[in-house]
């Protein structure tokens, strides 16, 4: 019976190691992530001074949250379909913006420095662009969960109130970046709302 009981332990904490090893190596953790700089920090709430990146950029309708064939346009890109056809690191984290009063919008992956710093190759894919993405300031909220239309609305609105307290007026479209993976758990992902100003 102990027997039994310290193999089925140990095929359980493997099986643990296992996931536990297999999300960190996909997990946000292991990608470059786009730099930026805190201004200032207030719990949740942060200002942020962003270079100028280079992003890879397609249409998206928002709530499909990249399952209408966008994200694949763009991993298709950085997969090789480019006319380098040149691999590209993947990154974090996945910008989206919507269209102001629409569900449609873009999805964008953050080219990594030194792909952009040599020129990034040009999309072979269509739909695909590259878009330079200007730097400044942004005011940004962190928050986890799912990000679907309600989390994403309470999010921008406590954003543009902790905004408005410290007189700071935002751009009318707000930006979203998610950092996870999708299989990744509600309460363990990374998502935000950025407001230029």
């Amino acid at each position: 019976m102990r027997t039994r009981r310290m193999v089925y332990f140990s095929i359980a904490a493997l099986v643990g190691l296992s996931v536990y090893f297999g999300w960190k190596v996909t997990a946000r953790g292991a990608y470059e992530s786009a730099e930026y700089k805190v201004v200032e920090s207030d719990g949740a709430f942060e200002i942020r001074e962003y270079p100028e990146l280079t992003l890879v950029t397609t249409s998206t309708k928002f709530e499909t949250q990249g399952n209408d064939g966008s994200f694949m346009r763009l991993f298709r890109y950085i997969s090789g379909s480019n006319d380098a056809e040149q691999k590209v690191a993947m990154t974090t984290p996945v910008f989206m913006q919507r269209d102001a009063e629409d569900i449609a919008g873009k999805m964008s992956f953050v080219l990594p420095k030194e792909v952009a710093e040599q020129g990034a190759p040009k999309p072979a894919g269509d739909g695909v662009q590259l878009q330079q993405r200007q730097g400044g300031r942004f005011a940004v909220l962190r928050f986890t969960g799912r990000m679907d239309g309600e989390s994403v609305a309470r999010a921008e609105a406590s954003l543009r109130a902790w905004m408005t307290k410290r007189g700071l007026v935002g751009e009318v479209n707000a930006e979203l970046a998610g950092y996870d993976p999708p299989w990744t758990p509600g309460p363990l992902r990374r998502n935000e709302v950025l407001i230029r100003f």
